[in-house]
């Protein structure tokens, strides 16, 4: 089992305020693992590498809130599968929309792209690295 952390501990490892653990532990992005006798919060070890995907999340764009109902819907393969097929489709309406469009409207669709790019290569890291919760 890994060292168990003080909320303080955690917040300066993970490099955010302790009000922002506080935050992500209230929105069920993060959880403590248990209390000390004194009633402190102690965290895993392994919160860490998760602030730092939610920090990655966030930069890229994705709510908190997005962050938070994912969590808490638990997604299970057969609605990847199906986030998965709509954005396959959503893939080949651009494509059809580049296709027609004019010079500014393919300048802003490029600009999607990359962004798109952006968070594809981001989840491919955070499933490669992010431990499960709880």
């Amino acid at each position: 089992m890994s060292k168990l952390l003080r909320i303080g501990e955690l917040a300066n490892l993970s490099g955010v305020s302790t009000r922002t653990v506080d935050f992500y532990t209230g929105l069920g992005l993060i959880e403590s693992t248990e209390r000390t006798a004194g009633n402190f919060r102690l965290y895993d070890a392994s919160c860490i590498e998760r602030i730092a995907a939610i920090k990655a999340l966030e930069a890229n764009g994705v709510s908190l809130a997005d962050m938070a109902e994912a969590l808490e819907r638990g997604a299970g393969v057969a609605d990847l599968t199906g986030q998965l097929s709509q954005v396959q489709g959503d893939i080949e309406t651009l494509r059809e929309a580049a296709s027609n469009a004019g010079p500014a409207a393919h300048q802003l669709l490029l600009a999607l792209t990359a962004r798109l790019q952006s968070l594809v290569h981001t989840a491919i890291e955070l499933t490669q690295n992010l431990p499960p919760l709880g």
